[in-house]
């Protein structure tokens, strides 16, 4: 079937989305082939305004389709994925918006892509709407953003080299976090909140909050070994500093381990994935890691409280449609580094491999708005893609192909092996 459109921005008009569209439309000319694409939303009028700031970008955007629709609406969002090879969602929290355009892209096999981290609502989408988007081709990739792209496309990154360079994977992938200048998106943080709010009433989320393995088909560790989450500080003698807990490895450890299983356990079955904020060595990195951790377990104490809650949510968020400064977002960065140790075998000795997945601005605006928008290219007009539909990852349903895009727009994804 021959849709009007290549892609359509669900969303434009929120900050996030607002980003996502200038990006795209800094795209414009540049791609190997033009992509038609549209803006959706809920207003008219904001809409006409984002499409005026984008023709200050390309001349060309001043002519974009401007598309309605309401999030709670099946119909409405059945009409919209219609329309589209691909459609790019930033409408979150996903767990309240998003159920109606997930099940409408994968009934009509249309591909899909956003930036959610909600881990209980992709679960319940696993189960909902799995085998109705592999039988319908579509493809259902969430999280690519900040999570979970530098995780889960950095540790495919170190398993390919892996396999190419000693024929067997890494067993055990860790992933220090920093340095980092900027923060999480408001979106991000009132994600968080509002399953922290969920989990107060609901015992499977709570469940699915605290397992590593939530989002594997059938959501058990498959070495059988008791895997957590780190919560307090930790010395890891493999990078010779102390380190803290990272909030959002209770999302990124979950896709990574979910890539593995769509990728028919490529990293192993006995694969582990560890997590964390770098800190310094010694004295000093220790202290830090423990005041962090303490941070960390504080407010997610507090979110878990309904009115302390809603006073995190006034204080932590910007006001719908707001966020920072462009001068803001442009001086942010953010580094990763992932260590991948590929155990001895057959006579050939152990390895040590080495990753950097690293942005040069705000990874929750200025970054998350770059991979996604790659992304969602990368859906729409790269015919080098795994041939699978379900609820993927980045890893498992774009891969390679998109380590390549990021990596043409000024991200950094390097490896190799080094001596231990």
């Amino acid at each position: 079937m021959n849709k009007p459109y290549d892609l359509i921005l669900w969303g434009a008009t929120g900050f996030t989305g607002r980003l996502v569209a200038e990006y795209l439309a800094g795209q414009i000319g540049r791609t190997a082939r033009p992509f038609r694409w549209a803006l959706a939303g809920r207003s008219q009028a904001k809409l006409e305004a984002v499409r005026q700031s984008l023709a200050r970008i390309h001349p060309d955007a001043a002519g974009l389709p401007l598309l309605l629709g309401d999030s709670l609406d099946r119909a409405s969002m059945d009409a919209l994925a219609a329309q589209a090879r691909v459609v790019c969602s930033t409408v979150g929290p996903f767990l309240r918006y998003g159920t109606p355009l997930v099940a409408a892209c994968a009934t009509q096999g249309t591909d899909y892509c956003d930036i959610t981290g909600e881990t209980p609502w992709i679960r319940q989408n696993i189960d909902a709407f799995h085998t109705t988007a592999v039988s319908s081709g579509a493809r259902i990739v969430h999280c690519c953003g900040y999570d979970s792209i530098p995780s889960d496309l950095g540790t495919l990154m170190v398993q390919t080299h892996a396999q190419e360079t000693f024929g067997r994977p890494a067993q055990t992938v860790k992933h220090l976090i920093g340095p980092t200048r900027g923060g999480f998106s408001g979106g991000t943080v009132a994600s968080m909140l509002n399953l922290l709010e969920q989990a107060e009433s609901d015992r499977t989320i709570r469940r699915a909050l605290a397992n590593p393995f939530s989002l594997t088909p059938d959501g058990k560790s498959p070495h059988g070994r008791r895997v957590s989450d780190q919560t307090g500080p930790r010395y890891d003698p493999d990078f010779g500093r102390w380190t803290a807990p990272f909030i959002m490895a209770q999302i990124n450890s979950r896709i990574v381990h979910r890539s593995n299983a769509l990728l028919d356990y490529a990293y192993g079955r006995s694969f582990d994935y560890h997590e964390a904020m770098r800190m310094s060595s010694g004295t000093r990195g220790r202290i830090r890691a423990t005041a962090f951790s303490l941070g960390i377990g504080a407010i997610t104490a507090l979110g878990s409280l309904g009115p302390l809650r809603r006073l995190l949510q006034k204080t932590l968020l910007p006001a719908p449609g707001e966020g920072p400064s462009r001068e803001t977002r442009e001086s942010g960065y953010f580094r990763t580094t992932l260590l991948g140790l590929v155990p001895a075998a057959d006579g050939q000795p152990a390895a040590r491999i080495r990753g950097v997945v690293a942005g040069e601005q705000d990874p929750g605006y200025g970054e998350t708005a770059k991979m996604l928008g790659e992304s969602a290219l990368c859906l729409a007009l790269d015919a080098d893609l795994p041939t699978r539909g379900g609820i993927l990852t980045p890893a498992a349903g774009m891969g390679m192909p998109l380590v390549a895009r990021l990596r043409a727009a000024g991200m950094t994804f390097r490896v190799e092996t080094v001596e231990k």
